[in-house]
């Protein structure tokens, strides 16, 4: 159960001049901190200014007791001194902390009440503006870590793990299916392969002996 600070209760009490005002308070994984508010003034929380009229806007929400971390969605209008199409491209935003406060703006420090926190999971333009995908505290959980081991190469054409330099006129506008025989034929490049060709898969458990020419042992290098 929330419990209201003595001026956030009387901002809210029956007959209250309407003094109300959300803000939020996001933190990227760079250190970098970024506050909106839905009020028509700046607002300083916790040594924050948020920026008034930046177009962030909640959608829609759900909070849930148990394991399940809940949800929220925020949209925004892209703006050259908050949110820009390059920092979203350069993925600055994602797993990026973001906090919702309802505040008295007449005092937002003393009156603040937090109504979340989450993580957002996924950012998405929307023409001018952008969707934020929030998960709470608990989405951690969810999230999947380490590797996978599977037959083709989990790393992305020319990144550090593959180290192809596609600055070369042969690897112009190149594309890699992560097999092992085009990492090897196309690229030359299998010292730095990140598959596992040789591991079995689950139907080699359901695997028996028998006598055929087919048997041949083949190849799962591909």
């Amino acid at each position: 159960m929330r419990v209201l600070t003595p001026l956030l209760a009387t901002a809210t009490a029956p007959g209250a001049v309407g003094t109300l005002a959300t803000v939020w308070i996001l933190t990227r994984l760079d250190g970098k901190v970024i506050g909106f508010t839905d009020h028509d003034r700046p607002l300083t929380l916790q040594g924050v200014t948020c920026a008034p009229q930046t177009g962030l806007s909640p959608g829609a929400a759900r909070a849930e007791l148990g394991p399940r971390p809940g949800e929220a969605q925020m949209q925004g209008l892209l703006d050259a001194e908050a949110v820009t199409e390059a920092d979203i491209a350069a993925g600055l935003y994602d797993r990026a902390s973001l906090a919702a406060w309802r505040v008295d703006w007449t005092a937002p420090q003393a009156s603040a009440l937090i109504l979340w926190r989450g993580k957002i999971a996924a950012l998405e333009r929307t023409g001018s503006g952008y969707v934020a995908h929030v998960a709470g505290p608990l989405g951690a959980l969810g999230l999947v870590t380490g590797r996978t081991y599977q037959r083709r190469c989990d790393a992305v054409l020319g990144d550090a793990r593959c180290r192809v330099d596609l600055t070369q006129p042969a690897y112009q506008g190149a594309t890699c299916d992560k097999g092992w025989t085009t990492c090897r034929d196309r690229f030359a490049n299998l010292i730095n392969f990140q598959g596992f060709p040789d591991i079995p898969g689950d139907d080699f458990l359901a695997v028996y002996a028998a006598d055929s020419p087919a048997n041949t042992g083949g190849s799962r290098r591909t």
